[in-house]
């Protein structure tokens, strides 16, 4: 049961849709077995949750023992959670996926220092931010965005001065 319900998550994370949908018959041995649940009302799925579920269940066969076990405690925290949360980590996630992917990029790697940081910095960091006003937020926002724009065009503008140390 929880591994119907962690394919039915990763499907409609990762979905791709297709029109013409996913005949069970096409499905391999393995994403039978998973999607087992639904083979008896399979063909009146529509197409795109055909094709979300069978890429889940694609994408489930090729994990490890413990990325299932990782993958079923993440589902149980996401079950956990209250439905206005989950519309606010949908909601963000769409926001993310319209990004670029020079945006994305910075935000992963803002997230891996950020994870790399100990415990008490981390923490530091959260109160911090939490103890903003929205008016010390937004201006703290704007300094970043100042200095990425002063930190990404510098390489260019020293590209199109003339040498003058000769």
């Amino acid at each position: 049961m929880k591994a119907r319900w962690l394919i039915v998550l990763i499907a409609l994370i990762c979905g791709v849709a297709n029109a013409d949908g996913v005949a069970w018959d096409d499905l391999s041995g393995d994403q039978q077995k998973v999607l087992n649940a639904f083979s008896e009302g399979w063909d009146q799925l529509p197409a795109d949750r055909q094709q979300r579920l069978a890429t889940g269940a694609q994408r489930w066969s090729a994990m490890s023992t413990a990325e299932r076990d990782a993958a079923r405690q993440r589902f149980a925290q996401w079950r956990n959670l209250s439905d206005e949360r989950r519309a606010l980590i949908r909601e963000r996630y769409e926001i993310y996926r319209q990004l670029s992917p020079e945006q994305q990029s910075r935000i992963r790697d803002n997230y891996r220092k950020y994870k790399q940081l100990n415990r008490e910095r981390r923490k530091q960091l959260r109160d911090r931010y939490q103890n903003m006003s929205p008016e010390e937020r937004a201006a703290m926002r704007e300094r970043l965005r100042q200095y990425r724009e002063r930190t990404n065009r510098a390489p260019r503008d020293r590209a199109q001065k003339p040498d003058r140390r000769r």
